[in-house]
């Protein structure tokens, strides 16, 4: 059974907090249908190993999935650009450069912020796909079909069915499992990122892009599920080989999960990896 941790403070208050201890932050970006508790139980250990963590928000985030599902207009018309310059902004108030970590279009959000030279490691966990990124493997459009089926949801929110979320996220995990998860963590989503990824190849002008060559990138792990359905494994390998022209450290990495592998009962696995990552190249403890 999945454990639901408390909350934890604001985005604003883990920041002052990170200021204050003088430890390497760590910036947790949630995707599209979650919210930042989806990342507590990341928070608490990567603070136990040393870091100063902060789950950071999208705009207009709610605190809770209550009230998240209660007034899903909040989340409509929230672009990839929006989302990445409120992010920046929140990590430009840090005293210490700190590692990223993002799950599935936060993957995407950290890879722009990285390449922004924003990140002094960075840990994308099946990334939603950038331009220049070509793989479209027939579970990646069914699992946004319930967004991009209608033309309209571009300036929506967009829940998903318990039906639609078992395909998408909870499809490697026990029914019960899926179930908890759901109504644990699942809100409505902003439809815009959905046609801006799906539509990034023939925009030369999306926000959906990443500066993979940029120097000022830092190293890159990349960790793909298995089972995973919204991002295939055809498409984080396809992110993988377009980043690994960088200069910098570029790794790949799988676990056997699907999409939900960030808040299911096997969240710890894919946890460590991350962590083992960073503490190579961005150093837990206070900063002198």
């Amino acid at each position: 059974m999945t454990t639901i941790t408390s909350e934890l403070p604001s985005a604003a208050e883990q920041i002052a907090a990170a200021n204050a201890s003088g430890r390497t932050p760590v910036v947790f970006v949630h995707g599209l249908w979650l919210l930042p508790n989806s990342w507590d139980r990341w928070a608490e250990l990567f603070g136990a190993a040393g870091y100063a963590p902060i789950t950071s928000d999208w705009p207009d985030d709610p605190d809770t999935v209550d009230q998240a599902n209660a007034h899903p207009e909040v989340f409509a018309k929230k672009t990839v650009g929006q989302i990445a310059d409120h992010i920046e902004a929140e990590i430009a108030q840090l005293s210490v450069k700190p590692a990223i970590v993002g799950h599935s279009f936060g993957g995407l959000l950290a890879q722009i912020l990285a390449g922004r030279g924003r990140s002094a490691a960075t840990v994308a966990i099946s990334p939603a796909p950038f331009r220049g990124v070509l793989p479209l493997p027939i579970s990646a459009l069914r699992s946004s079909s319930p967004v991009l089926s209608n033309p309209a949801n571009r300036h929506r929110a967009v829940p998903l069915t318990y039906e639609q979320f078992r395909y998408a996220f909870g499809n490697a995990v026990a029914d019960d499992e899926a179930k908890e998860l759901y109504e644990a963590y699942m809100v409505p989503g902003a439809g815009a990122p959905i046609f801006q990824a799906a539509a990034a190849n023939l925009n030369p002008w999306t926000e959906a892009k990443v500066n993979s060559r940029s120097p000022a990138r830092g190293p890159l792990l990349i960790i793909s599920g298995t089972h995973d359905h919204t991002v295939p494994g055809a498409i984080a390998k396809a992110s993988f080989k377009k980043q690994q022209r960088n200069d910098a450290v570029t790794e790949y990495a799988t676990v056997d999960r699907g999409h939900s592998l960030t808040i299911d009962g096997g969240w710890r696995e894919v946890a460590d990896k991350a962590l083992a990552f960073v503490q190579r190249f961005a150093p837990g403890g206070v900063q002198t």
